[in-house]
């Protein structure tokens, strides 16, 4: 299956406790946590662009699956990654933070990003 495509936030569990956790502040944490967020994903082979756009917040990562890149977090500091594919699975480990975005069926991806003992789970819909 491929990741390419338009995504909603659906739902999402323990955003408040994950984002604090990350250093994000409370008047920002507040802000955001009603925002329904927009990913949209082009893969072309091993080579990815995600872009994140919550609000006026607008996030963008490429990267190609094995080999280091630059992305810039939830925080928006650049942090050095590799991203693997495992399957349906993209993982990557920033910071501390480890990220699992799953695409669980055509039109579902699952993403869960744990800190410590922090799990924030977002579950996102193909518009």
């Amino acid at each position: 299956m491929s990741f390419t495509g338009k995504y909603q936030l659906e739902s999402h569990e323990n955003f408040e406790a994950f984002m604090k956790a990350i250093g994000v502040p409370d008047e920002l944490i507040q802000k955001g946590k009603d925002l329904k967020s927009v990913s949209e994903i082009e893969e072309t082979g091993d080579d990815f662009k995600v872009t994140v756009t919550t609000g006026s917040n607008v996030i963008t990562n490429a990267f190609t699956i094995g080999k280091e890149a630059e992305m810039q977090s939830l925080t928006g500091e650049k942090i050095k990654g590799v991203v693997v594919r495992d399957g349906n699975k993209l993982k990557v480990s920033l910071k501390g933070i480890e990220s699992v975005t799953e695409l669980t069926d055509a039109n579902t991806i699952v993403n869960t990003m744990t800190v410590g003992d922090i799990v924030y789970k977002r579950i996102s819909k193909r518009m």
